[in-house]
């Protein structure tokens, strides 16, 4: 990469950069008092946190029926969010029900697979096909075993690392009106994709505010129904109506407000220009390295997303080396990288029969509708010379 040439960042699943409208939002509310406050001033705040609450309401609202406001409960960020519903405790309809079971997605974000608060005993991790779709037949036997007890079926809406969209209606419809809560981790959905909250027939949906353009430190999750809830993980003031404790941190909310207003009415434009522009850039990638296999190809998967994995080519090393020749990747979720050891996506993908070296690793690259042809040509440039170096090295060794 010459001196002359920018950087380009092509790791929106990690984060997505700070829109101008949410840096806008933090400056604003960052000397505003104490929303919780009764005086002028803590109205003001209180305003600007309600404001915010409506925005992301809009977001997850059908043409249909729209969420109020009172359904959105802020928190630190998705992890927080998912960890918090994924609990054993809660309010159905206005009644404590103790939840017995819960299954899992074997290839879903840790926020989730690992249960949560949960007993480990008491979770499931159903697998998933070679595109990374869950096995229907798992999640029936899964539903079948409850006996009809209340139980809690969580999962990643969008896997983060492949970007394979799990097909919610068709779990809905096996789930039926068997008492099974369903959440849905919709952190790689927000702002990327239209969500209806009503249409999915989920109790819950996680939200992560720096996915979708604002500050990091912030998400959410949205109920249904009010009356059905988890029970609260911090307890404290009368905060988000009690459903969880902490002065709420205003610029950060504030900045997640101004972010899904900004993206309210871009998701459908930006979608399919970055479904084409995937759709070219894949192609480029086979025509230039063919042994490259596309993970989650033949499911629907995020329009932004690209997972491959080459013979040869480590995730780790590649991401390393590309960086060095100006490209910002993935090796995996952010929240994982760093960490030895193969890959549970992958892992899980080549026992479901996928033809790849799980241990190898692989690239997510993920862009946004600010990305271009001509930086996503320039990788497949880069890319395929570790593809090259690989196919030689391979040669090298079967030759000796």
């Amino acid at each position: 990469m010459s001196d002359r040439e920018p950087r380009i960042y092509l790791d929106y699943n990690a984060s997505a950069p700070l829109l101008p409208e949410a840096r806008d939002a933090v400056m604003c509310a960052l000397e505003l008092a104490n929303p919780s406050s009764t005086h002028r001033e803590g109205r003001r705040a209180r305003a600007v946190l309600e404001a915010a609450r409506e925005s992301v309401a809009t977001l997850c609202s059908g043409k249909e029926r729209k969420v109020d406001a009172e359904q959105v409960v802020f928190t630190s960020g998705a992890t927080e969010a998912a960890t918090q519903l994924l609990s054993p405790r809660w309010l159905v309809s206005g009644k404590e029900t103790e939840l017995s079971r819960l299954a899992v997605v074997e290839t879903d974000h840790a926020a989730t697979r690992e249960g949560g608060r949960f007993d480990p005993d008491c979770v499931t991790r159903l697998p998933v096909d070679r595109h990374g779709i869950v096995r229907m037949a798992a999640l029936e036997t899964w539903l079948d075993e409850s006996d009809g007890k209340p139980s809690l079926f969580a999962l990643s809406w969008a896997n983060s690392e492949t970007g394979v969209i799990q097909p919610i209606a068709r779990i809905r419809e096996r789930i039926g009106e068997r008492p099974v809560r369903l959440v849905l981790d919709a952190a790689q959905i927000g702002g990327r994709l239209p969500i209806d909250l009503e249409a999915t027939g989920a109790d819950a949906i996680v939200l992560s505010g720096h996915k979708m353009g604002a500050m990091k430190g912030v998400g959410a999750f949205v109920l249904a129904d009010i009356g059905t809830r988890p029970f609260a993980m911090l307890r404290g003031g009368g905060h988000e109506r009690g459903i969880r404790a902490g002065t709420e941190a205003l610029p950060a909310i504030a900045s997640f407000g101004a972010a899904a207003e900004a993206r309210m009415n871009r998701i459908a434009p930006d979608a399919d220009a970055m479904r084409a522009l995937r759709h070219d850039f894949e192609a480029l990638i086979m025509e230039r390295a063919p042994e490259t296999v596309i993970l989650g190809e033949g499911a629907e998967r995020l329009p932004n997303t690209v997972a491959i994995v080459h013979p040869g080519v480590k995730g780790e090393t590649a991401q390393i080396a590309l960086d060095l020749a100006g490209f910002a990747v993935s090796s995996g979720a952010a929240c994982s990288s760093g960490k030895v050891g193969r890959s549970h996506v992958l892992t899980a993908l080549a026992s479901a029969g996928l033809p790849i070296e799980s241990s190898s690793g692989a690239i997510r690259i993920s862009f946004g509708p600010d990305t271009n042809a001509e930086a996503l040509r320039r990788f497949v440039a880069a890319y395929g010379k570790l593809a090259d170096q690989a196919l030689a090295k391979l040669g090298s060794v079967e030759a000796a």
